[in-house]
């Protein structure tokens, strides 16, 4: 099967995702700067769920391009992934508009961890049907990112529990760890053209 159709849905989907997002930030009644103040939460949330769509779209344009062909278990696994990224813009107004709240915040973590669970199954699928010695395979190695991050989210969510500020700070660790490029796959696929 050709993947250029899972391609453009994926990238479809995550680009209305992102315009969900911002049309969910309301224009402030005032027009002074004091008028902004409630909305530094809701814009703080929406640029980091932004950075992770950009981290998703970014990481799943990469796995393609190392891919070869997409079977009936890869387009599960992508609609899989997709769904737990459509849930981000809920969870993303919703812990904005509460400041930060616990179950908010916790709710948000879940969802990270679900979307990361959702990406590394899609990862194993694409392998899976191309066998351990494909491209991806081969770019994936030990994946330390791709162990970390789950581990994180975690941490995240249990530390809504006493300490919701540390959960922020968890969230934008992740995104960091991902936002500096990944270079295996690049690599691996300059290898092989030449």
């Amino acid at each position: 099967m050709s993947k250029g159709r899972l391609e453009a849905f994926s990238d479809g989907v995550i680009a209305i995702l992102m315009t969900i997002m911002v049309l969910e930030l309301k224009v402030p009644l005032g027009a002074d700067w004091r008028a902004l103040d409630p909305l530094v939460p809701v814009f703080l949330t929406y640029v980091l769920s932004f950075v992770f769509l950009g981290i998703y779209w970014n990481n799943h344009h990469h796995m393609l391009h190392a891919s070869k062909k997409v079977s009936g278990r890869v387009l599960w696994a992508n609609l899989h992934l997709l769904f737990w990224l459509s849930l981000l813009p809920f969870a993303t107004g919703w812990m904005g508009e509460n400041h930060f709240a616990p179950l908010p915040s916790a709710l948000y973590g879940v969802i990270l961890l679900c979307a990361a669970i959702a990406y590394w199954l899609l990862q194993q699928a694409i392998i899976a049907a191309e066998g351990a010695g494909s491209m991806l395979a081969l770019a994936v190695g030990r994946d330390w990112k791709g162990k970390l991050s789950p581990v994180l989210y975690f941490a995240a969510i249990a530390s809504t529990a006493w300490r919701p500020w540390i959960a922020q700070a968890i969230y934008v660790l992740a995104a960091l760890l991902w936002v500096v490029p990944d270079k295996r796959i690049e690599h691996v696929l300059s290898k092989s053209e030449t």
